[in-house]
């Protein structure tokens, strides 16, 4: 039988010394899929239908954030771990190796709390949303649950409740479930307190609620009795330049009839205001309860031996207590009954009923969450600000957490080695520089380091020495990092100590978060923002002021965060600041800041004036987080802000083309609760922008005027920055470290009218000879390791639908007329990356 052939060819163009040099392919298919009656019920987004087009995760492989975590009972070697902006994880090898379970269904990144059935291990529920509020915490989206041990997920409501702290699961009923709901971060609202359902989750009762202040912290369930209940409530609020934990709301409560009455518990307990408060029962003791309580004069640990009816105060340690907001969990040893297990920046047991403590060696500071086999106590799972890891033996060693790629960045920047090289600040971590591609297989733990600053921060390489790097940090702290050398030098503006200290006190007013540029036009030229603009032209060895204040200086949000019980100044809310700062890649002198109290500031004389261009109309204090200068038009520039932390989601995206003197909102297609981090425009075609949001990533054609998703395999993670290099669009994640998108050529050239052709062939772009290791066979692939760069010259092909039974399509490479290297869609002359993208569409359609 005579088949039809649809032919495809492309002409090749290589930077190599040699054109007798081999070629290698990469065959990239942005459509392939028969039309069926099922997919035109379901209707393909734009992202769906390119789906060549992938993203790599470059790693780092260091573990970021968890605060939720679960084993499962009678099997020793699987375990969850929930990131605060990367998901669920699953291991089934006592934590050698992690993979996501909850890309395909999960909308939001953020994990509150895990909980696996005991009874049926197949079940499992997941409320969304880290309960330890940090200043750069993420909301969640609600519960979800699987009935097939993490294979597949169903939300099943309570989405309003933002962020949930516990879920407890019936010990013997899996369709019995509770959870503690802190609440909305940012605001008062009223889906908070304890729920409970009895049917799985299709339908959810408010059991116990305080006010629309005060949400549920934590939930314990008395190992003897499942009907016996503890909920600890916290009244929180956070603001961009405070932070209030505790108040009247905060309560301890106990119910002996699964919840449906409750009795607050307050004999022997601080009369004071209190703050956060964790609980455990004990099930090694019937009736003997732990409790962690945050107050001024007498917070600590309690202990009560008759179900919480009388408490007495057994430790009040300041070491155990540090920072009560963040930590304040407790967890009763199974087994003993005088073990007792207190999280916090160190982790703290004590085996004489609390009376003292020691330090257990775990890998990292900043602990959570912890989960303990009611079995065996040796064998436990820990979360904490550098991922998750498991013991077997009571915490005398634990499982690497360099296995876990869910880093959390501010910031991404690019420098101009070859292959280049990724910056960013990893949250409760160090700075990294990691490569886009190198010579083996993949990219590994040792192929990286940091490279000066600390966890936050902005980074700038050296635009005249690429080996030279600039690196933040909060405090206003800033070093000049050189890779020869591996030194690091600190060229601080002013040497000034600001843990405790009044906003209002300070000399600069440095955010957490502090941008740091080198000129475009002077690469001599270094800038770093405070609420003034300092620049230096010698490296860091002296810095001159060459901006007024240009924030809104209000002194009442320039005090020392905390409060009623303790305060906690670390540089997070620190305000009234410089946060957002780009300079023009067209004329010289030229620099935008905004601020995160919203407004917005140019100067186009290098820093001898300045005017205010803040746009009319929008939010009186919303956080001006990126700015973009257009490639294209030396007066269009683009804004991406933000109103979260006044609990506003909704995007805000502006648009000026004549140097801010007006503003477009450039918005549609974005939906509410995707609210909007960074906006970059392509070098290339103009009009064509990426915007990063805290669900997503969004593609737009038309200069903002229409917006697409445009997620294709990035998992739901927040998205804070985007670069464009060399054609590649690289992603900055709050959650699951940093991915690139090799080659926007087709959408470069995308239009709508090619939906409707037949077969496009996109040109390939021009590509270094740069030899990788390939690996074809799936079982020979490193492992937690990072996605090397493509082997090759990438080839971008259209294609409406698959090809028919009787049809052939074919790609021929040419040299002139003379066809030097030939594919088609035979499976016999199928070869290697080619194949793998065939069978992947060939999976996703089923």
């Amino acid at each position: 039988m005579n088949k039809t052939s649809r032919r495809l060819a492309a002409s090749l163009l290589f930077v190599v010394s040699s054109l007798a040099a081999s070629i290698f392919l990469v065959a990239s298919l942005l459509a392939l899929r028969a039309e069926t009656s099922k997919d035109r019920e379901k209707e393909k987004t734009f992202s769906d239908r390119l789906g060549g087009m992938e993203f790599r995760c470059i790693g780092p492989y260091r573990g970021g954030r968890v605060t939720a975590v679960a084993g499962v009972r009678h099997d020793p070697l699987t375990y969850y771990f929930g990131g605060t902006g990367g998901g669920v994880w699953k291991t089934i090898d006592g934590g050698a190796n992690w993979e996501p379970v909850s890309d395909k269904d999960f909308k939001t990144g953020s994990v509150g709390a895990i909980a696996v059935s005991d009874s049926d291990p197949n079940v499992v529920y997941v409320g969304m949303g880290e309960s330890p509020i940090r200043g750069n915490h993420s909301h969640g989206d609600g519960v979800w649950k699987s009935t097939d041990a993490g294979r597949s997920w169903t939300n099943v409501g309570l989405g309003d409740t933002r962020q949930i702290a516990r879920v407890r699961i019936h010990p013997s009923n899996p369709d019995l479930v509770y959870l503690a709901a802190q609440g909305h971060s940012w605001s008062p609202n009223e889906q908070r307190g304890v729920f409970r359902s009895g049917d799985g989750g299709k339908n959810w009762q408010k059991v116990l609620y305080v006010d629309d202040k005060t949400g549920a912290s934590d939930l314990a369930m008395d190992p003897f009795n499942p009907r016996i209940l503890y909920a600890a409530f916290w009244q929180v609020v956070r603001r961009p330049w405070d932070f209030v934990s505790g108040g009247p709301g905060s309560s301890l409560w106990k119910s002996t009839d699964g919840g449906d009455t409750w009795k607050k518990l307050t004999e022997d307990l601080p009369e004071e205001t209190l703050g956060r408060i964790g609980v455990a029962a004990s099930a090694a003791r019937p009736g003997r309860v732990w409790a962690i309580v945050e107050a001024k004069k007498k917070g600590g640990l309690y202990l009560s031996d008759d179900g919480g009816r009388k408490w007495k105060q057994v430790n009040d340690d300041h070491k155990i207590r540090e920072r009560a907001w963040y930590y304040s969990w407790v967890y009763a040893d199974p087994r003993n009954p005088d073990v007792v297990i207190l999280p916090n920046v160190y982790m703290h047991r004590s085996i004489d009923g609390g009376k003292t403590f020691s330090n257990m060696q775990v890998p990292h500071g900043d602990n959570h969450d912890l989960w303990i086999d009611p079995d065996d106590p040796r064998r436990m799972i820990l979360g904490n600000d550098g991922g998750a890891a498991v013991t077997f033996n009571g915490g005398t060693s634990w499982s690497t957490q360099n296995n876990q790629p869910t880093a959390q960045f501010y910031r991404v920047a690019t420098d101009e080695r070859f292959p280049y090289w990724v910056y960013g600040s990893q949250q409760d971590n160090s700075s990294v520089g990691i490569p886009s591609g190198v010579p083996g297989a993949a990219i590994g733990f040792n192929d990286w380091h940091p490279v000066g600053g600390g966890e936050s921060g902005w980074i700038a390489p050296s635009r005249k020495d690429p080996e030279v790097v600039f690196a933040g940090e909060y405090g206003g702290q800033i070093t000049r990092y050189d890779h020869r050398t591996r030194e690091t030098r600190v060229i601080m503006a002013w040497p000034q100590l600001t843990g405790g200290r009044a906003t209002r006190d300070l000399k600069y007013r440095f955010q957490w978060n502090a941008p740091i540029l080198v000129s475009r036009q002077d690469p001599d030229t270094l800038y770093h923002a405070a609420q003034v603009l300092l620049r230096s032209r010698d490296e860091g060895e002296t810095w001159e002021t060459i901006s007024p204040d240009l924030t809104r200086n209000d002194p009442a949000k320039q005090g020392r965060s905390g409060g009623p019980i303790t305060t906690d100044v670390t540089g997070v809310e620190v305000y009234d600041t410089i946060f957002a700062l780009a300079d023009s890649p067209h004329e010289k002198g030229v620099i935008w800041a905004g601020t995160d109290d919203g407004l917005l500031h140019l100067t186009r004389d290098d820093g001898k004036s300045w005017k205010n261009v803040t746009p009319t109309g929008w939010p009186e204090w919303i956080q001006v987080n990126s700015i973009e200068v257009s490639p294209h038009d030396k007066a269009t520039a683009y804004v991406a802000a933000t109103m979260y932390k006044f609990d506003d989601f909704r995007p805000y995206l502006f648009r000026t083309t004549d140097y801010g003197a007006t503003w477009t909102k450039i918005t549609a297609g974005i939906p509410d609760g995707a609210f909007t981090r960074v906006i970059r425009e392509d070098p290339v075609r103009r009009g064509l922008l990426f915007a990063g949001t805290e669900t997503g990533l969004y593609v737009s054609f038309d200069d903002g005027a229409s917006w697409r998703a445009f997620q294709r395999n990035l998992p739901a993670t927040p998205i804070t920055d985007l670069a464009i290099k060399n054609g590649d669009l690289v992603v900055a994640t709050q959650g699951r470290s940093f991915w690139i998108l090799d080659d926007l050529t087709p959408l470069r050239l995308w239009e709508d009218a090619i939906e409707q052709a037949g077969a496009r062939l996109f040109p390939p772009r021009p590509t270094p000879r740069f030899q990788t290791e390939t690996v074809s066979e799936e079982d020979e692939r490193p492992r937690n390791v990072g996605t090397n760069m493509p082997d090759g010259v990438v080839v971008n092909f259209w294609l409406k639908q698959k090809p028919g039974k009787d049809e052939v399509v074919t790609l021929e490479i040419l040299s002139g007329d003379k066809a030097i290297r030939k594919l088609s869609s035979e499976k016999k002359e199928l070869e290697g990356e080619l194949k793998e993208r065939l069978e992947r569409e060939e999976e996703r359609k089923d």
